[in-house]
C-alpha cells in the first residue's frame, strides 16, 4: 500500500467513526451544525446558530429529528449548548491540547443543507481576530483552509487524531480557503459552564489587553511563546488596586500559564477564590501581584 493509499484509508476511518456525532441545528431562518459532547443528549454549536429564531430541531441523521432546547449561550465566543430529547448518541471528546500552524484537520458539517459533508486542509494561522456575529471580537481563533461554507457552523475541526481541535464559526464570503475556527480548549470549559449554569459571567478585572508573540529571550523568562500584555488600566478597578500597570506581560494566573485572553478569562470565571495570583513581566522582572476580581453585574431578570 502507497503513502497516500494508507492516508486515504485512515481519513475514511476517522470520518466514519466521528460523523455520527456530528447534527444539524435547524430553526425557522436556517440551519447550522452541532457536536453532541454527552449521550444524554448535549449538543454544542454556536450561539448565533442556537439563536437563530423559532424552536430549534435537532437532526441526528437524515430520518431522524429531534426537539432541541436551549440550555445556555456565550456570545463572547460564540458558543452555545442546545439539550436534544434523545438518548445514546455517539460522542466526540473536546481536546485540550494547542495546535500547531501546518497540522492536518478535517471539517464535518452540513454546508447548504448538505448532512455530514467532510473537507480537508491544514492549520493556516492561530490567535486570529474576527468581528462577532451580534458585535465585539471573536478573539484567538484557528485559521483554516478546510473549506467552511453557510451551514457549517458549529460543526467540528478535527485533527489526525479524530479529537475535536475546533468549532468551525466563521468564514470570509469574499475569500477562498479563509475558515475560522474556536479552539477546542475554549469551547471546552465554556460548555461546560453554560451545561452548569446557563451563562458565562466574567469577573471585572479593569484592564484593555492583547494575547502577543514574545520575542525569545522574553519567551524564556515567561516559560512559554505568548502572554497578555496589559494597554489600559480603568481607574479605580481591581486591577489598579493589585498594582497592574499598563505595558505589563501577564505569564499566569493562579499557576496557570497565561498566553491568551481566554487562559486568563477561564482561570477567572472557573476559580472560586476571591483572591487571584498573578504572575507578571515588568522590565524583564518576574513578579507577583494579587488581585480581587469584581464579581459580574447580577443578570437583569
Amino acid at each position: 500500500m502507497t503513502a497516500l493509499q494508507a492516508f486515504s484509508r485512515d481519513v475514511a476511518d476517522l470520518v466514519a467513526r466521528a460523523a455520527p456525532a456530528v447534527v444539524g441545528v435547524e430553526h425557522r431562518r436556517g440551519q447550522g451544525s452541532g457536536v453532541v459532547l454527552a449521550g444524554d443528549g448535549y449538543v454544542l454549536t454556536n450561539a448565533h446558530v442556537a439563536r437563530g429564531g423559532g424552536p430549534l430541531r435537532v437532526r441526528i441523521s437524515g430520518s431522524r429529528v429531534a426537539a432541541g432546547t436551549l440550555v445556555g449561550a456565550d456570545e463572547r465566543t460564540d458558543l452555545a449548548v442546545v439539550r436534544v430529547e434523545a438518548r445514546d448518541l455517539p460522542v466526540l471528546a473536546l481536546s485540550e491540547r494547542r495546535l500547531d500552524v501546518g497540522e492536518i484537520v478535517l471539517a464535518i458539517g452540513n454546508p447548504l443543507g448538505f448532512e455530514r459533508s467532510v473537507t480537508v486542509g491544514v492549520v493556516s494561522a492561530l490567535y486570529r481576530n474576527l468581528p462577532a456575529p451580534q458585535g465585539g471580537t471573536l478573539e484567538g481563533l484557528v485559521q483554516t483552509d478546510a473549506s467552511i461554507n453557510p451551514g457549517n457552523s458549529g460543526g467540528p475541526l478535527l485533527d489526525a487524531h479524530g479529537e475535536v481541535v475546533g468549532i468551525a464559526t466563521a468564514m470570509l464570503p469574499w475569500a477562498r480557503g479563509i475558515g475560522f475556527a474556536i479552539p477546542a480548549h475554549t469551547a471546552s470549559w465554556v460548555a461546560s459552564v453554560l451545561i452548569r449554569e446557563g451563562e458565562v459571567r466574567r469577573p471585572f478585572l479593569g484592564i484593555a489587553a492583547r494575547g502577543e508573540d514574545l520575542e525569545p529571550a522574553v519567551a524564556t523568562e515567561a516559560g512559554h511563546p505568548r502572554a497578555v500584555r496589559v494597554l489600559e488600566i480603568v481607574e479605580g478597578s481591581p486591577a489598579q488596586a493589585a498594582g497592574v500597570r499598563r505595558d505589563d506581560l501577564l505569564v499566569a494566573a493562579d499557576g496557570s500559564p497565561v498566553q491568551t485572553l481566554d487562559d486568563l478569562q477561564r482561570v477567572l470565571v472557573l476559580s472560586a477564590r476571591p483572591e487571584i495570583g498573578l504572575e507578571v513581566l515588568r522590565g524583564g522582572r518576574r513578579q507577583a501581584l494579587a488581585i480581587r476580581p469584581r464579581p459580574p453585574a447580577a443578570r437583569a431578570a
